[in-house]
């Protein structure tokens, strides 16, 4: 058993350990389903795997049993990705379990150079990419509209449409369908944070217009 133990897998759990902690650090600020622990956890498991693979593998192939870690992954990213209305949510929570997976298999083979980089390559694009995104492309929103109009009117609703368009500039009808006495358009929009208010005021007052949502 001595020849299956070495100071350098202590080292390789420490540093595991570190990056997990890392990556799940932000998770966990944003209280999100897989914060600090489960990250922290998924990156451990995914080093402790990796090694046992190698050095059980003797002559054999050192990758079979950390083969599974990619298709277990796949399971929990899964568990953590949810949709609530026409929105999807958990995809970038999803993604860090992935990369922490994948660090953390790159640890237990001894990668640590690579690991160390995809580390801070992660890290610049949840971060970077979040500070872009405020400054850069700031409050644009694509909204799925669909709305119900009193009357099965044509000229009635081309008539909001273009005051819809008018609001949103970007505006894509998708589909419009009959329904009872009413009919349900839904619309594909490009719209900013200010203009959202805008069109919320818009058909909250508009007589002709029964419900919407998005």
């Amino acid at each position: 058993m001595q020849e299956h133990f070495e100071v350098l897998d202590i080292y390789k759990a420490i540093i595991s350990l570190i990056a997990g902690l890392i990556l799940g650090f932000e998770r966990e600020m944003k209280d999100k389903s897989a914060g600090l622990k489960t990250i922290t956890i998924i990156c451990l498991g995914s080093t402790l795997f990796s090694i046992i693979s190698y050095k059980l593998a003797g002559t054999g192939d050192p990758t079979r049993v950390a083969s599974y870690i990619v298709s277990g992954i796949g399971f929990l990213g899964a568990g953590v990705i949810f949709k609530e209305g026409f929105s999807v949510y958990g995809l970038t929570t999803a993604g860090i379990i992935w990369i922490a997976a994948a660090i953390g298999m790159s640890i237990g083979f001894g990668e640590i150079y690579i690991a160390f980089t995809f580390l801070i390559a992660a890290l610049i694009v949840i971060y970077v990419a979040k500070l872009l995104t405020k400054y850069f492309l700031a409050y644009h929103h694509n909204k799925i509209l669909k709305f119900t109009i009193a009357q099965d009117s044509f000229a009635l609703k081309k008539a909001i449409l273009t005051d819809i368009k008018k609001i949103s500039k970007v505006a894509y009808q998708i589909a419009f369908e009959k329904k009872e006495d009413v009919l349900l358009v839904t619309l594909d929009l490009h719209i900013t944070t200010r203009q959202i208010e805008v069109l919320e005021s818009y058909l909250i007052n508009n007589e002709n217009i029964e419900s919407f949502n998005y």
